[in-house]
């Protein structure tokens, strides 16, 4: 009698085709996390902004100061405008501390808007910051705006 060692050449066979077909169905699940890493960094920047705008506007009224009086921030002189951020680097780009993303647009005036776009990210996959405006007519256009999309983060 004869006794076995190992494993047949078919049955190593079998587990590579196994093993073949798992990762074919496996592999697409991973494959497109670059998309989803954008549109979380997206996401995370939207906050940052919402949160700089927040905290510029509570410090400029706790110092009791309104408009376009400027305020600091750990150090950093952030220009206002209609008691937020201005949306240019002098304003919210100091406010939050933004680098490492494309920067487009911008002014200091009141109603201006900035995009931020990171890397990859296609004309869908950004963020964009609109200035208060306290002459609007509109309530909702007296106070800075920000507008995550991430639609076009392929």
């Amino acid at each position: 009698m004869k006794k076995q060692q190992g494993f047949t050449l078919i049955e190593l066979i079998m587990v590579i085709v196994i093993l073949g077909i798992l990762a074919a169905f496996a592999l697409p699940r991973f494959v497109d996390f670059g998309s989803q890493a954008r549109a979380a960094t997206v996401e995370g920047l939207a906050g940052s902004l919402r949160s700089a705008s927040a905290i510029a506007h509570s410090a400029q009224l706790a110092a009791g100061q309104s408009g376009a009086t400027s305020v600091t921030m750990e150090g950093q002189t952030i220009t206002m405008v209609g008691g937020y951020p201005t949306a240019d680097a002098a304003g919210i780009v100091n406010a939050a501390q933004i680098s490492g993303v494309g920067i487009t647009g911008g002014g200091a005036a009141a109603g201006s808007t900035i995009t931020f776009t990171p890397s990859g990210g296609g004309a869908g996959c950004q963020v964009t910051y609109t200035s208060a405006d306290p002459s609007a007519a509109t309530p909702a256009a007296r106070v800075a705006r920000i507008e995550a999309t991430v639609t076009g983060c392929n």
